[in-house]
Protein backbone atom coordinates (compact mmCIF):
# COMPACT_ATOMS: atom_id res chain seq x y z
CA UNK A 1 0.00 0.00 0.00
CA UNK A 2 1.22 3.50 -0.84
CA UNK A 3 2.79 5.22 2.18
CA UNK A 4 0.79 8.35 1.33
CA UNK A 5 -2.48 6.40 1.49
CA UNK A 6 -4.45 7.81 4.46
CA UNK A 7 -5.38 4.26 5.50
CA UNK A 8 -1.68 3.42 5.82
CA UNK A 9 -1.06 6.58 7.86
CA UNK A 10 -4.13 5.81 9.98
CA UNK A 11 -2.90 2.28 10.68
CA UNK A 12 0.48 3.62 11.73
CA UNK A 13 -1.20 6.13 14.06
CA UNK A 14 -3.26 3.35 15.66
CA UNK A 15 -0.18 1.15 16.07
CA UNK A 16 1.82 3.90 17.79
CA UNK A 17 -1.14 5.01 19.90
CA UNK A 18 -1.14 8.53 18.41
CA UNK A 19 -4.67 8.09 17.10
CA UNK A 20 -5.95 7.55 20.60
CA UNK A 21 -4.09 10.29 22.41
CA UNK A 22 -3.78 13.10 19.89
CA UNK A 23 -6.90 14.88 18.60
CA UNK A 24 -4.81 16.87 16.10
CA UNK A 25 -3.71 13.62 14.43
CA UNK A 26 -7.36 12.56 14.03
CA UNK A 27 -8.28 15.98 12.64
CA UNK A 28 -5.53 15.63 10.03
CA UNK A 29 -6.74 12.13 9.19
CA UNK A 30 -10.24 13.50 8.44
CA UNK A 31 -8.68 15.93 5.96
CA UNK A 32 -6.48 13.23 4.41
CA UNK A 33 -9.41 10.87 3.92
CA UNK A 34 -11.54 13.61 2.34
CA UNK A 35 -8.75 14.59 -0.08
CA UNK A 36 -8.58 10.92 -1.15
CA UNK A 37 -12.36 10.95 -1.68
CA UNK A 38 -12.83 8.44 1.18
CA UNK A 39 -15.58 10.36 2.92
CA UNK A 40 -17.13 7.47 4.88
CA UNK A 41 -13.72 6.86 6.46
CA UNK A 42 -13.46 10.57 7.29
CA UNK A 43 -16.82 10.37 9.09
CA UNK A 44 -15.73 7.26 11.04
CA UNK A 45 -12.55 9.02 12.19
CA UNK A 46 -14.60 12.06 13.28
CA UNK A 47 -16.99 9.83 15.24
CA UNK A 48 -14.04 8.28 17.06
CA UNK A 49 -12.99 11.66 18.53
CA UNK A 50 -14.25 11.88 22.15
CA UNK A 51 -14.40 15.69 22.23
CA UNK A 52 -14.33 17.17 18.72
CA UNK A 53 -13.26 20.81 18.64
CA UNK A 54 -13.97 23.47 16.01
CA UNK A 55 -11.04 22.21 13.92
CA UNK A 56 -12.58 18.72 13.91
CA UNK A 57 -15.96 20.04 12.81
CA UNK A 58 -14.38 22.30 10.17
CA UNK A 59 -12.46 19.32 8.76
CA UNK A 60 -15.72 17.37 8.58
CA UNK A 61 -17.72 20.13 6.85
CA UNK A 62 -14.83 20.73 4.43
CA UNK A 63 -14.78 16.99 3.63
CA UNK A 64 -18.30 17.42 2.24
CA UNK A 65 -17.69 20.71 0.41
CA UNK A 66 -19.94 21.24 -2.62
CA UNK A 67 -22.48 18.92 -1.02
CA UNK A 68 -25.59 19.75 1.05
CA UNK A 69 -24.24 17.28 3.63
CA UNK A 70 -21.76 19.97 4.71
CA UNK A 71 -24.76 22.05 5.87
CA UNK A 72 -26.09 19.06 7.79
CA UNK A 73 -22.80 18.63 9.66
CA UNK A 74 -22.59 22.38 10.33
CA UNK A 75 -26.06 22.41 11.90
CA UNK A 76 -25.09 19.35 13.98
CA UNK A 77 -22.09 21.32 15.25
CA UNK A 78 -24.29 24.26 16.30
CA UNK A 79 -26.67 21.88 18.10
CA UNK A 80 -23.89 19.95 19.83
CA UNK A 81 -24.02 20.14 23.67
CA UNK A 82 -20.49 21.58 23.75
CA UNK A 83 -21.82 24.74 21.99
CA UNK A 84 -18.91 25.04 19.60
CA UNK A 85 -18.89 28.19 17.47
CA UNK A 86 -17.57 28.18 13.89
CA UNK A 87 -14.28 29.87 13.02
CA UNK A 88 -13.40 31.79 9.85
CA UNK A 89 -12.25 28.60 8.09
CA UNK A 90 -15.58 26.86 8.78
CA UNK A 91 -17.62 29.74 7.37
CA UNK A 92 -15.36 30.24 4.37
CA UNK A 93 -15.66 26.60 3.33
CA UNK A 94 -19.44 26.63 3.74
CA UNK A 95 -19.84 29.92 1.83
CA UNK A 96 -17.90 28.45 -1.09
CA UNK A 97 -20.28 25.51 -1.07
CA UNK A 98 -23.26 27.89 -1.07
CA UNK A 99 -21.84 29.65 -4.14
CA UNK A 100 -21.26 26.37 -5.97
CA UNK A 101 -24.57 24.58 -5.34
CA UNK A 102 -26.10 27.35 -5.30
CA UNK A 103 -27.69 27.85 -1.90
CA UNK A 104 -28.15 31.59 -1.48
CA UNK A 105 -30.61 31.44 1.43
CA UNK A 106 -28.23 29.36 3.55
CA UNK A 107 -25.37 31.66 2.52
CA UNK A 108 -27.24 34.74 3.75
CA UNK A 109 -27.70 33.04 7.15
CA UNK A 110 -23.98 32.28 7.23
CA UNK A 111 -23.34 35.95 6.47
CA UNK A 112 -25.38 36.88 9.55
CA UNK A 113 -23.29 34.51 11.68
CA UNK A 114 -20.10 35.96 10.20
CA UNK A 115 -21.26 39.47 11.13
CA UNK A 116 -22.02 38.43 14.73
CA UNK A 117 -18.64 36.73 15.11
CA UNK A 118 -16.73 39.55 13.41
CA UNK A 119 -15.36 37.46 10.51
CA UNK A 120 -16.71 39.52 7.59
CA UNK A 121 -13.68 41.78 7.51
CA UNK A 122 -11.30 38.82 7.28
CA UNK A 123 -9.85 38.22 3.85
CA UNK A 124 -10.89 34.64 3.18
CA UNK A 125 -14.41 34.95 4.57
CA UNK A 126 -14.91 38.27 2.78
CA UNK A 127 -13.72 36.81 -0.53
CA UNK A 128 -16.09 33.85 -0.16
CA UNK A 129 -18.99 36.23 0.50
CA UNK A 130 -18.06 38.23 -2.59
CA UNK A 131 -18.11 35.10 -4.75
CA UNK A 132 -21.48 34.05 -3.31
CA UNK A 133 -23.20 37.37 -4.01
CA UNK A 134 -21.63 37.92 -7.44
CA UNK A 135 -22.55 34.41 -8.53
CA UNK A 136 -26.17 35.13 -7.62
CA UNK A 137 -26.18 38.52 -9.35
CA UNK A 138 -26.47 40.49 -6.10
CA UNK A 139 -23.98 43.18 -7.06
CA UNK A 140 -24.97 45.75 -4.44
CA UNK A 141 -24.59 43.20 -1.65
CA UNK A 142 -21.19 42.16 -2.97
CA UNK A 143 -20.04 45.78 -3.23
CA UNK A 144 -21.20 46.43 0.34
CA UNK A 145 -19.18 43.47 1.63
CA UNK A 146 -16.14 44.73 -0.25
CA UNK A 147 -16.50 48.30 1.03
CA UNK A 148 -16.78 47.09 4.64
CA UNK A 149 -13.60 44.99 4.50
CA UNK A 150 -10.91 46.69 6.57
CA UNK A 151 -8.12 44.87 4.74
CA UNK A 152 -8.22 43.94 1.06
CA UNK A 153 -5.68 41.90 -0.82
CA UNK A 154 -5.24 41.05 -4.51
CA UNK A 155 -7.56 38.04 -4.13
CA UNK A 156 -10.45 40.23 -2.93
CA UNK A 157 -9.91 42.75 -5.70
CA UNK A 158 -9.74 39.94 -8.24
CA UNK A 159 -13.05 38.52 -6.99
CA UNK A 160 -14.72 41.94 -7.44
CA UNK A 161 -13.19 42.56 -10.88
CA UNK A 162 -14.27 39.15 -12.18
CA UNK A 163 -17.67 39.44 -10.46
CA UNK A 164 -18.48 42.74 -12.14
CA UNK A 165 -17.16 41.52 -15.50
CA UNK A 166 -19.27 38.35 -15.37
CA UNK A 167 -22.37 40.38 -14.45
CA UNK A 168 -22.08 42.75 -17.44
CA UNK A 169 -20.70 45.68 -15.44
CA UNK A 170 -17.50 46.32 -17.39
CA UNK A 171 -17.00 49.92 -16.27
CA UNK A 172 -17.22 48.90 -12.59
CA UNK A 173 -14.79 46.04 -13.22
CA UNK A 174 -12.24 48.33 -14.87
CA UNK A 175 -12.64 50.97 -12.15
CA UNK A 176 -11.91 48.31 -9.54
CA UNK A 177 -8.83 47.21 -11.48
CA UNK A 178 -7.57 50.80 -11.48
CA UNK A 179 -8.27 51.10 -7.74
CA UNK A 180 -6.32 47.90 -7.09
CA UNK A 181 -3.29 49.20 -8.98
CA UNK A 182 -3.46 52.54 -7.16
CA UNK A 183 -3.51 50.64 -3.86
CA UNK A 184 -0.09 49.28 -4.71
CA UNK A 185 -1.28 45.68 -4.97
CA UNK A 186 0.25 43.42 -7.59
CA UNK A 187 -2.12 42.19 -10.26
CA UNK A 188 -2.47 38.48 -10.95
CA UNK A 189 -3.79 36.33 -13.76
CA UNK A 190 -7.35 36.49 -12.37
CA UNK A 191 -7.51 40.29 -12.10
CA UNK A 192 -5.86 40.87 -15.48
CA UNK A 193 -8.02 38.33 -17.31
CA UNK A 194 -11.12 39.80 -15.61
CA UNK A 195 -10.17 43.33 -16.67
CA UNK A 196 -9.58 42.11 -20.23
CA UNK A 197 -13.00 40.49 -20.28
CA UNK A 198 -14.57 43.76 -19.13
CA UNK A 199 -12.75 45.76 -21.82
CA UNK A 200 -13.64 43.27 -24.54
CA UNK A 201 -17.34 43.24 -23.61
CA UNK A 202 -17.46 46.92 -24.54
CA UNK A 203 -15.01 46.48 -27.43
CA UNK A 204 -12.73 49.01 -25.70
CA UNK A 205 -9.67 48.57 -27.87
CA UNK A 206 -7.43 51.11 -26.16
CA UNK A 207 -8.19 49.68 -22.72
CA UNK A 208 -7.42 46.20 -24.00
CA UNK A 209 -4.09 47.43 -25.35
CA UNK A 210 -3.23 49.18 -22.08
CA UNK A 211 -3.97 46.03 -20.08
CA UNK A 212 -1.98 44.02 -22.62
CA UNK A 213 0.96 46.36 -22.05
CA UNK A 214 0.58 45.91 -18.30
CA UNK A 215 0.62 42.15 -18.86
CA UNK A 216 3.86 42.40 -20.83
CA UNK A 217 5.52 44.47 -18.06
CA UNK A 218 4.46 42.03 -15.35
CA UNK A 219 5.11 38.93 -17.44
CA UNK A 220 1.47 37.86 -17.14
CA UNK A 221 0.99 38.02 -20.91
CA UNK A 222 2.71 34.63 -21.08
CA UNK A 223 0.14 33.12 -18.72
CA UNK A 224 -2.30 30.82 -20.50
CA UNK A 225 -5.40 32.31 -18.79
CA UNK A 226 -4.36 35.90 -19.57
CA UNK A 227 -3.33 34.91 -23.10
CA UNK A 228 -6.75 33.37 -23.74
CA UNK A 229 -8.41 36.54 -22.42
CA UNK A 230 -6.23 38.65 -24.75
CA UNK A 231 -7.20 36.52 -27.73
CA UNK A 232 -10.87 36.81 -26.79
CA UNK A 233 -10.55 40.56 -26.16
CA UNK A 234 -8.87 41.42 -29.45
CA UNK A 235 -11.30 39.15 -31.27
CA UNK A 236 -14.30 40.96 -29.76
CA UNK A 237 -12.74 44.29 -30.72
CA UNK A 238 -12.59 43.04 -34.31
CA UNK A 239 -8.76 42.93 -34.36
CA UNK A 240 -8.40 39.30 -35.34
CA UNK A 241 -4.85 39.95 -36.57
CA UNK A 242 -3.78 41.11 -33.10
CA UNK A 243 -5.53 38.14 -31.53
CA UNK A 244 -3.66 35.84 -33.91
CA UNK A 245 -0.29 37.34 -32.89
CA UNK A 246 -0.99 36.52 -29.24
CA UNK A 247 -2.27 33.08 -30.24
CA UNK A 248 0.84 32.27 -32.26
CA UNK A 249 3.09 33.26 -29.34
CA UNK A 250 1.28 30.93 -26.93
CA UNK A 251 0.05 28.23 -29.29
CA UNK A 252 2.00 25.38 -27.70
CA UNK A 253 0.78 26.22 -24.16
CA UNK A 254 -2.84 27.12 -24.87
CA UNK A 255 -5.64 24.77 -23.88
CA UNK A 256 -8.99 24.30 -25.61
CA UNK A 257 -10.27 27.63 -24.23
CA UNK A 258 -7.58 29.62 -26.05
CA UNK A 259 -8.11 27.74 -29.32
CA UNK A 260 -11.87 28.26 -29.13
CA UNK A 261 -11.38 31.99 -28.48
CA UNK A 262 -9.21 32.29 -31.58
CA UNK A 263 -11.70 30.36 -33.71
CA UNK A 264 -14.55 32.52 -32.38
CA UNK A 265 -12.65 35.66 -33.39
CA UNK A 266 -12.33 34.42 -36.98
CA UNK A 267 -15.94 33.18 -36.93
CA UNK A 268 -17.32 36.63 -36.08
CA UNK A 269 -15.80 37.90 -39.29
CA UNK A 270 -17.13 34.95 -41.32
CA UNK A 271 -13.56 33.74 -41.97
CA UNK A 272 -14.52 30.08 -42.21
CA UNK A 273 -11.26 28.99 -43.89
CA UNK A 274 -9.23 30.19 -40.90
CA UNK A 275 -11.61 28.49 -38.49
CA UNK A 276 -11.34 25.15 -40.30
CA UNK A 277 -7.54 25.49 -40.44
CA UNK A 278 -7.40 25.98 -36.67
CA UNK A 279 -9.89 23.19 -36.03
CA UNK A 280 -7.76 20.78 -38.07
CA UNK A 281 -4.54 21.81 -36.32
CA UNK A 282 -6.23 21.40 -32.96
CA UNK A 283 -7.18 17.83 -33.84
CA UNK A 284 -3.64 17.10 -35.08
CA UNK A 285 -2.30 18.13 -31.67
CA UNK A 286 -4.52 15.55 -30.03
CA UNK A 287 -6.94 18.07 -28.55
CA UNK A 288 -10.59 17.03 -28.44
CA UNK A 289 -13.00 19.67 -29.80
CA UNK A 290 -15.90 20.58 -27.52
CA UNK A 291 -19.27 22.17 -28.11
CA UNK A 292 -17.70 25.66 -28.18
CA UNK A 293 -15.27 24.57 -30.91
CA UNK A 294 -18.22 23.52 -33.04
CA UNK A 295 -20.19 26.65 -32.17
CA UNK A 296 -17.32 28.76 -33.52
CA UNK A 297 -17.20 26.64 -36.67
CA UNK A 298 -20.96 26.79 -37.28
CA UNK A 299 -21.01 30.54 -36.57
CA UNK A 300 -18.34 31.04 -39.23
CA UNK A 301 -20.40 29.16 -41.82
CA UNK A 302 -23.56 30.99 -40.79
CA UNK A 303 -21.90 34.40 -41.12
CA UNK A 304 -20.49 33.35 -44.49
CA UNK A 305 -23.91 32.11 -45.60
CA UNK A 306 -22.74 28.52 -46.28
CA UNK A 307 -25.72 26.20 -45.71
CA UNK A 308 -24.26 22.86 -46.89
CA UNK A 309 -21.12 23.26 -44.77
CA UNK A 310 -23.25 24.15 -41.73
CA UNK A 311 -25.27 20.96 -42.15
CA UNK A 312 -22.14 18.80 -42.67
CA UNK A 313 -20.41 20.09 -39.55
CA UNK A 314 -23.55 19.75 -37.45
CA UNK A 315 -23.65 16.06 -38.46
CA UNK A 316 -19.93 15.66 -37.71
CA UNK A 317 -20.52 17.06 -34.25
CA UNK A 318 -23.09 14.35 -33.53
CA UNK A 319 -21.69 11.37 -35.42
CA UNK A 320 -17.92 11.72 -35.11
CA UNK A 321 -17.62 13.38 -31.70
CA UNK A 322 -20.81 12.19 -29.95
CA UNK A 323 -21.62 15.76 -28.94
CA UNK A 324 -25.26 16.75 -28.70
CA UNK A 325 -25.89 20.12 -30.38
CA UNK A 326 -27.39 22.84 -28.20
CA UNK A 327 -29.97 25.42 -29.20
CA UNK A 328 -27.18 27.82 -30.25
CA UNK A 329 -25.82 25.27 -32.75
CA UNK A 330 -29.24 24.81 -34.35
CA UNK A 331 -29.70 28.59 -34.46
CA UNK A 332 -26.63 28.77 -36.73
CA UNK A 333 -28.25 26.29 -39.13
CA UNK A 334 -31.57 28.16 -39.09
CA UNK A 335 -29.73 31.43 -39.71
CA UNK A 336 -27.67 30.00 -42.59
CA UNK A 337 -30.80 28.61 -44.27
CA UNK A 338 -32.60 31.90 -43.76
CA UNK A 339 -29.70 33.85 -45.15
CA UNK A 340 -29.76 31.65 -48.27
CA UNK A 341 -33.48 32.31 -48.69
CA UNK A 342 -34.65 28.82 -47.65
CA UNK A 343 -37.10 30.29 -45.17
CA UNK A 344 -39.66 27.45 -45.19
CA UNK A 345 -36.92 24.90 -44.51
CA UNK A 346 -35.48 27.13 -41.77
CA UNK A 347 -38.89 27.37 -40.11
CA UNK A 348 -39.40 23.58 -40.39
CA UNK A 349 -36.09 22.89 -38.65
CA UNK A 350 -36.83 25.49 -35.96
CA UNK A 351 -40.08 23.67 -35.18
CA UNK A 352 -38.58 20.16 -35.13
CA UNK A 353 -35.33 20.59 -33.18
CA UNK A 354 -35.21 18.86 -29.76
CA UNK A 355 -35.32 22.21 -27.95
CA UNK A 356 -37.92 24.87 -27.42
CA UNK A 357 -36.82 27.74 -29.70
CA UNK A 358 -35.90 30.92 -27.81
CA UNK A 359 -36.34 34.55 -28.79
CA UNK A 360 -32.86 34.69 -30.37
CA UNK A 361 -33.72 31.94 -32.86
CA UNK A 362 -37.06 33.47 -33.88
CA UNK A 363 -35.43 36.90 -34.13
CA UNK A 364 -32.76 35.54 -36.51
CA UNK A 365 -35.43 34.01 -38.74
CA UNK A 366 -37.58 37.14 -38.60
CA UNK A 367 -34.60 39.24 -39.73
CA UNK A 368 -34.02 36.93 -42.70
CA UNK A 369 -37.70 37.13 -43.62
CA UNK A 370 -37.44 40.92 -43.59
CA UNK A 371 -34.41 40.78 -45.90
CA UNK A 372 -36.08 38.37 -48.35
CA UNK A 373 -39.47 40.14 -47.99
CA UNK A 374 -41.38 36.98 -47.08
CA UNK A 375 -44.28 38.50 -45.21
CA UNK A 376 -46.21 35.30 -44.43
CA UNK A 377 -43.38 33.77 -42.43
CA UNK A 378 -42.32 37.16 -41.05
CA UNK A 379 -45.74 37.65 -39.45
CA UNK A 380 -45.60 34.19 -37.88
CA UNK A 381 -42.10 34.80 -36.53
CA UNK A 382 -43.19 38.11 -35.04
CA UNK A 383 -46.07 36.38 -33.27
CA UNK A 384 -43.74 33.67 -31.92
CA UNK A 385 -41.45 36.36 -30.50
CA UNK A 386 -44.41 38.03 -28.81
CA UNK A 387 -45.54 34.69 -27.34
CA UNK A 388 -42.21 34.55 -25.50
CA UNK A 389 -42.24 38.21 -24.52
CA UNK A 390 -45.31 40.34 -25.33
CA UNK A 391 -43.22 43.49 -24.78
CA UNK A 392 -40.45 42.55 -27.25
CA UNK A 393 -40.05 45.70 -29.33
CA UNK A 394 -37.90 43.92 -31.94
CA UNK A 395 -40.92 41.82 -33.00
CA UNK A 396 -42.63 45.01 -34.17
CA UNK A 397 -39.58 46.91 -35.46
CA UNK A 398 -38.25 44.13 -37.71
CA UNK A 399 -41.75 43.31 -39.00
CA UNK A 400 -42.28 46.97 -39.85
CA UNK A 401 -38.99 46.97 -41.75
CA UNK A 402 -40.13 43.91 -43.70
CA UNK A 403 -43.38 45.60 -44.74
CA UNK A 404 -41.46 48.76 -45.62
CA UNK A 405 -39.13 46.76 -47.87
CA UNK A 406 -42.23 45.44 -49.64
CA UNK A 407 -43.55 48.99 -49.99
CA UNK A 408 -46.65 48.08 -47.97
CA UNK A 409 -46.92 51.27 -45.97
CA UNK A 410 -50.46 50.71 -44.69
CA UNK A 411 -49.22 47.54 -42.96
CA UNK A 412 -46.23 49.45 -41.58
CA UNK A 413 -48.62 51.93 -39.98
CA UNK A 414 -50.72 49.05 -38.63
CA UNK A 415 -47.68 47.43 -37.00
CA UNK A 416 -46.64 50.65 -35.30
CA UNK A 417 -50.27 51.26 -34.19
CA UNK A 418 -50.43 47.75 -32.75
CA UNK A 419 -47.20 48.41 -30.89
CA UNK A 420 -48.53 51.68 -29.50
CA UNK A 421 -51.84 50.10 -28.45
CA UNK A 422 -49.97 47.38 -26.57
CA UNK A 423 -47.91 50.11 -24.86
CA UNK A 424 -44.66 48.53 -26.06
CA UNK A 425 -41.76 50.97 -26.03
CA UNK A 426 -38.67 50.64 -28.16
CA UNK A 427 -35.51 50.15 -26.14
CA UNK A 428 -33.37 53.24 -26.30
CA UNK A 429 -30.42 53.06 -28.65
CA UNK A 430 -27.01 53.58 -27.05
CA UNK A 431 -23.64 53.71 -28.80
CA UNK A 432 -20.16 54.32 -27.52
CA UNK A 433 -16.78 55.14 -28.98
CA UNK A 434 -13.41 55.21 -27.26
CA UNK A 435 -11.07 58.19 -27.52
CA UNK A 436 -7.73 58.49 -25.70
CA UNK A 437 -8.69 55.80 -23.20
CA UNK A 438 -12.06 57.39 -22.39
CA UNK A 439 -15.41 55.97 -23.45
CA UNK A 440 -17.91 58.47 -24.87
CA UNK A 441 -21.52 57.25 -24.72
CA UNK A 442 -24.29 58.64 -26.94
CA UNK A 443 -28.06 58.16 -26.90
CA UNK A 444 -30.49 59.00 -29.69
CA UNK A 445 -30.90 62.78 -29.83
CA UNK A 446 -28.26 63.15 -27.10
CA UNK A 447 -27.23 66.73 -26.29
CA UNK A 448 -25.28 66.16 -23.09
CA UNK A 449 -21.81 65.93 -24.57
CA UNK A 450 -19.56 68.93 -23.98
CA UNK A 451 -18.98 69.21 -27.75
CA UNK A 452 -22.63 68.77 -28.73
CA UNK A 453 -22.82 71.78 -31.07
CA UNK A 454 -19.72 70.68 -32.97
CA UNK A 455 -20.97 67.08 -33.18
CA UNK A 456 -24.36 68.10 -34.58
CA UNK A 457 -22.75 70.48 -37.07
CA UNK A 458 -20.38 67.74 -38.25
CA UNK A 459 -23.25 65.28 -38.59
CA UNK A 460 -25.34 67.75 -40.60
CA UNK A 461 -22.37 68.25 -42.91
CA UNK A 462 -21.93 64.49 -43.38
CA UNK A 463 -25.63 63.86 -44.07
CA UNK A 464 -25.85 66.65 -46.61
CA UNK A 465 -22.77 65.38 -48.42
CA UNK A 466 -23.93 61.76 -48.65
CA UNK A 467 -27.32 62.86 -49.98
CA UNK A 468 -25.38 64.30 -52.93
CA UNK A 469 -23.86 60.83 -53.41
CA UNK A 470 -27.31 59.23 -53.63
CA UNK A 471 -28.19 58.38 -50.02
CA UNK A 472 -31.95 58.23 -49.44
CA UNK A 473 -33.29 58.02 -45.84
CA UNK A 474 -34.93 54.76 -44.82
CA UNK A 475 -38.13 55.74 -43.06
CA UNK A 476 -39.19 52.30 -41.83
CA UNK A 477 -37.51 52.80 -38.47
CA UNK A 478 -39.73 55.78 -37.70
CA UNK A 479 -43.21 55.90 -36.18
CA UNK A 480 -45.58 57.14 -38.87
CA UNK A 481 -47.37 59.68 -36.74
CA UNK A 482 -44.13 61.68 -36.76
CA UNK A 483 -44.31 64.55 -39.21
CA UNK A 484 -42.34 64.07 -42.42
CA UNK A 485 -40.04 67.01 -41.74
CA UNK A 486 -39.28 65.65 -38.25
CA UNK A 487 -38.45 62.14 -39.47
CA UNK A 488 -35.36 63.29 -41.28
CA UNK A 489 -33.88 64.98 -38.22
CA UNK A 490 -34.81 62.07 -35.96
CA UNK A 491 -33.00 59.64 -38.28
CA UNK A 492 -29.99 61.93 -38.36
CA UNK A 493 -29.62 61.88 -34.59
CA UNK A 494 -29.46 58.14 -33.93
CA UNK A 495 -26.82 57.25 -31.36
CA UNK A 496 -24.42 55.54 -33.79
CA UNK A 497 -24.45 58.54 -36.13
CA UNK A 498 -23.62 60.88 -33.22
CA UNK A 499 -20.78 58.59 -32.15
CA UNK A 500 -19.43 58.51 -35.70
CA UNK A 501 -19.58 62.31 -36.05
CA UNK A 502 -17.71 62.66 -32.76
CA UNK A 503 -15.11 60.11 -33.87
CA UNK A 504 -14.44 61.98 -37.12
CA UNK A 505 -14.46 65.34 -35.37
CA UNK A 506 -12.19 64.24 -32.55
CA UNK A 507 -9.66 62.35 -34.65
CA UNK A 508 -10.37 59.27 -32.52
CA UNK A 509 -8.38 57.01 -34.84
CA UNK A 510 -5.31 58.09 -36.81
CA UNK A 511 -5.66 58.42 -40.60
CA UNK A 512 -5.73 55.00 -42.18
CA UNK A 513 -7.07 53.34 -39.03
CA UNK A 514 -10.66 52.16 -38.56
CA UNK A 515 -13.21 54.05 -36.49
CA UNK A 516 -14.81 51.63 -34.01
CA UNK A 517 -18.30 52.02 -32.59
CA UNK A 518 -20.27 49.68 -30.31
CA UNK A 519 -24.08 49.68 -30.16
CA UNK A 520 -26.38 48.01 -27.63
CA UNK A 521 -29.04 47.16 -30.24
CA UNK A 522 -29.21 46.00 -33.82
CA UNK A 523 -27.99 48.80 -36.12
CA UNK A 524 -30.99 50.28 -37.92
CA UNK A 525 -31.41 50.09 -41.68
CA UNK A 526 -31.01 53.82 -42.16
CA UNK A 527 -27.77 54.06 -40.16
CA UNK A 528 -26.46 51.00 -42.01
CA UNK A 529 -27.19 52.66 -45.34
CA UNK A 530 -25.75 55.99 -44.21
CA UNK A 531 -22.54 54.40 -42.92
CA UNK A 532 -21.93 52.78 -46.29
CA UNK A 533 -22.07 56.19 -47.95
CA UNK A 534 -20.03 57.88 -45.21
CA UNK A 535 -17.25 55.27 -45.52
CA UNK A 536 -17.04 56.22 -49.18
CA UNK A 537 -17.22 59.94 -48.46
CA UNK A 538 -14.47 60.10 -45.83
CA UNK A 539 -12.45 57.22 -47.33
CA UNK A 540 -12.23 55.50 -43.95
CA UNK A 541 -13.01 52.05 -42.62
CA UNK A 542 -15.84 52.12 -40.07
CA UNK A 543 -16.46 49.13 -37.81
CA UNK A 544 -19.71 48.83 -35.86
CA UNK A 545 -20.29 46.02 -33.39
CA UNK A 546 -24.00 45.75 -32.82
CA UNK A 547 -25.89 43.15 -30.78
CA UNK A 548 -25.82 40.70 -33.71
CA UNK A 549 -22.41 40.94 -35.37
CA UNK A 550 -19.58 43.09 -36.68
CA UNK A 551 -20.25 45.43 -39.59
CA UNK A 552 -17.19 46.51 -41.54
CA UNK A 553 -18.02 49.47 -43.77
CA UNK A 554 -15.48 50.24 -46.48
CA UNK A 555 -15.73 51.94 -49.87
CA UNK A 556 -19.52 52.05 -49.74
CA UNK A 557 -20.26 48.45 -48.78
CA UNK A 558 -20.56 46.29 -45.66
CA UNK A 559 -19.16 42.83 -45.06
CA UNK A 560 -22.57 41.60 -43.81
CA UNK A 561 -23.98 41.81 -47.33
CA UNK A 562 -26.87 43.87 -45.92
CA UNK A 563 -28.11 40.88 -43.90
CA UNK A 564 -27.96 41.04 -40.10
Amino acid sequence: MDSTDPRCIHAQAVTTGAAKANRAVLNNLITLYSKSNLRPDAVRVFQSIPSPNVVSWSALTSAFSNSPLSFHHFISMLRHPSRILPNAHTLTSLLKTCATLPALAFGVQLHCIAVKLGFCSQLFTGSALLSLYFRNGLLDDAKKVFDEMSVRDAVCFSAVIVGFAQNSKPIDALSCFVEMRRSGLMSNMVSVSGALRAASDMAMLEQSRIIHGHGVVTGLNLNVVVGSALIDGYGKCGLVGNARVVFDELEMELNIVGWNAMMAGHAQQGEHDNVIELFTRMEERGMVPDEYSFLATLTAFYNAGLVEETEIWLRRMKEEYSLEPCLEHYTCLVGALGKAGSLEEAERIALTIPFKPDAALWRVLLSKCAYHVNMDIAWRMSDRLLEINPMDDSAYAILANAYASAGRWDEVREVWKRMKDKKVRKEGGRSWIEALGKVHVFFAGDRRHERTDEIYAKLAELMEEIEKLGYVPVWAEMLHEVEEKEKKKALWYHSEKLALAFGLLNGTAPPGKALRIVKNLRICRDCHEAFKYISRLVEREIIVRDVNRYHRFLNGSCNCGDQW
